[in-house]
């Protein structure tokens, strides 16, 4: 296998991750909306939020995407949207410059792939609202195709394919979210040849560095079956090898990307909507040379502000400026090379001036300090090792403890582009431990200016759960603790609850759990910079923030929970109070009272007579006198104890002497 030495290099204090060149060279998203516009999607429905109050499929696919704009506003304000609408009769105006020559019939591109503005979510929002008043509004713009004729789906990804190439970025990460409820858009004559029209135009689409994210709408009047159509078109992204899939199989999409619930599609584009950058992309040797490549990303990631930028005022209008750090040098006022700087221990006595600049070895003489290049500091953080993961053998899984996982593990998924055979080989690996019940060690070190650290490796099976969501298959990267990383417990006997104090907190437990066992994270936004984000969109789009508007949806509400589980709750306060156990175990309180000052505290004798004989300085030199008899001595006398020893040997002997 060909050695894995196209390593992205980064200088040490700028390496926060190891960058995977496919995605993390560019900073910007770009996400195109491709939404039908048909009959079906037109079609008035009640609404299922409020009563008395119709929608549509098609309006509820603008406002989710206004909603992802209005986010994205704050949080990738260099991100870029667009809009693009089929299967309506809806023609481009002449005066459109930004339409395109090349956008195919019954396409419309109703917002061209432009950077994210105040203006053009506005305008998305006033057409909305027009809806609200007018229900027919959006027929009315977006006239849809008439006598079940449809526009072929080839034709559909061709002209998203030309509205990101002509406005999107060459090194953006780019992505459509395809929007219909139509399961089987060619079920007439030339069916076949469409199907494999709109394959090939997909896979064209595909290799310009575009991924298409489906969200399919099924309702229980038409629910959506993606074996008529859609299992045959679009490229399968589940952990199997192309040469085991059965062409005729419908199963290799999986069904989760069916919405069954029409309020649900605006958390499904949320799930969606962050582009899945790879932390790191490193080899993965599972023996002497046999090695496969691996990416790695995180599942958990904290949201936070924003960073600020500084600007420069040019009167006329206002510019970002540009920060660079550099380096001084105090005697000469020049700036340094990076590449010359040597590392030293700052304790110790100071080197001699040393002229001579050049490399190789210097002899340290004794009594001098020891400098160190950037290199062999590297080299003491990785011991030398490069990025990559190192597999050490295998152990149960019943041999993973709880407390074993102290950080945020990693997901590692297999690198088919690095070496080719990476995700047949990985999904053996993964088959084979999940039989056998078996979890790996590794050795792994993920990036240049990381430790190396020892890791478990559980496998995890693609799983569907009820919801629709799909855990995809891979490996979990566990950092295990060294023996300094774990404390011992100050506790040394524990107590368990009776069986009667249990059922009376599953009680009410039970009562104030979350629906369907899940904690959705956009639900409960952080408070804090939901407060600050809400100030940002206020100033963006000209509006007056109104404080007393904002809801800390992360706040107890108090009443409900009276409400439902006040009773048990009272109940189980008794069983506690009444439990034998945890009035044994309740911890005793000792009483607070005044200090008392420690006998035979010899401070101030001892520093009077030091004083008297003149050896007060000789005996806190020789630690006759420690600092904290000093400290007692000043305590006493209501004086300062702040400060070094030779301070407050200084002011005892200014209080002696008055």
């Amino acid at each position: 296998m060909p050695p894995y030495d196209d390593w992205n290099k980064i200088d040490d204090e700028e390496d926060d991750e190891l960058q995977d060149a496919s995605h993390l060279e560019t900073k910007k998203d770009v996400i195109l909306f491709c939404i039908d516009c048909s009959e079906s999607m037109l079609e008035l429905r009640e609404d299922p939020v409020y009563e008395n109050v119709q929608t549509c499929h098609a309006y509820a696919a603008l406002d989710a995407a206004m909603q992802i704009q209005k986010k994205k506003v704050i949080t990738g304000p260099s991100d870029a949207v667009g809009i693009l609408l089929f299967n309506t009769t809806r023609k481009a105006e002449n005066s459109n410059r930004n339409q395109g020559s090349e956008i195919k019939k019954n396409c419309y591109v109703y917002q061209p792939i432009e950077p994210l503005s105040a203006p053009k979510i506005q305008e998305l929002i006033q057409l909305l609202d027009a809806f609200r008043e007018d229900t027919e509004e959006l027929r009315k713009q977006f006239p849809p195709m008439t006598d079940g004729k449809r526009v072929a789906m080839g034709d559909v990804f061709t002209s998203c394919n030309w509205v990101l190439r002509d406005g999107a970025p060459k090194t953006a990460s780019k992505r459509v979210f395809l929007i219909t409820d139509e399961d089987d858009p060619h079920s007439g004559p030339g069916a076949k040849q469409l199907v494999n029209s709109a394959r090939t135009t997909l896979i064209d689409l595909t290799q310009s560095g575009v991924t298409v994210e489906p969200f399919f709408i099924s309702i229980p009047e038409k629910p959506f079956d993606v074996s008529k159509f859609y299992s045959s078109v679009l490229l399968p992204n589940n952990l199997v090898d192309e040469d085991d899939i059965d062409q005729d199989d419908p199963s290799v999409l999986p069904e989760s990307i069916s919405i069954s619930r029409i309020e649900d599609l605006l958390a499904q584009m949320r799930f969606h909507e962050v582009p899945k950058r790879a932390q790191f992309s490193i080899p993965f040797q599972l023996a002497e040379g046999f090695t496969i490549g691996v990416k790695g990303y995180g599942l958990v990631t904290e949201q936070k502000k924003g960073a600020y930028k500084y600007f420069v005022d040019l009167g006329e209008r206002m510019e970002v400026a540009t920060s660079r750090t550099v380096y001084i040098d105090e005697d000469r006022q020049d700036e340094v090379d990076k590449t010359k700087m040597v590392y030293g221990m700052s304790v110790g006595a100071a080197a001699d001036d040393d002229d001579d600049h050049s490399g190789g070895t210097r002899v340290v003489e004794p009594g001098q300090r020891p400098f160190y290049t950037a290199e062999d500091i590297r080299s003491f953080r990785t011991l030398g090792l490069e990025p990559g993961l190192k597999l050490l053998g295998f152990k149960d899984r019943s041999e993973l403890l709880f407390e074993d996982n102290i950080k945020h593990s990693l997901f590692i998924y297999p690198d088919e582009l690095t070496y080719a055979g990476s995700k047949r080989t990985f999904s053996a690996l993964l088959k084979s431990m999940v039989k056998k019940k078996k979890m790996g060690l590794v050795l792994s070190l993920t990036r240049r200016n990381a430790s190396p650290t020892f890791c478990a490796l559980l496998p995890q099976e693609e799983k569907q759960d009820e919801a629709g969501w799909t855990d995809p298959a891979g490996f979990h990267l566990i950092p295990l603790p060294f023996a300094d990383d774990i404390r011992a417990a100050p506790v040394e006997t524990g107590c368990r609850a009776s069986d009667e104090v249990k059922d009376a907190a599953r009680a009410w437990i039970d009562k104030l759990s979350v629906k369907n066992g899940a904690y959705p994270p956009d639900s409960y936004p952080n408070p804090a910079l939901a407060y600050h984000n809400a100030q940002l969109q206020a100033t963006a789009f000209g509006e007056e923030f109104d404080v007393d508007s904002f809801e800390d949806l992360t706040a107890p509400k108090v009443d409900m929970i009276h409400k439902r589980a006040g009773k048990l709750i009272e109940a189980w306060k008794v069983a506690v109070a009444n439990d034998e156990t945890a009035l044994a175990s309740a911890p005793v309180v000792e009483k607070k009272g005044t200090k008392r000052k420690a006998e035979g505290d010899t401070s101030e004798a001892e520093v009077r007579s030091r004083y008297a004989d003149d050896t007060l300085k000789k005996a806190c030199v020789s630690l006759a006198l420690t600092v904290e008899q000093l400290k007692n001595f000043l305590r006493s006398k209501s004086l300062a104890t702040s400060g070094k020893k030779a301070d407050l040997l200084e002011r005892v002997e200014e209080y002696l002497a008055s």
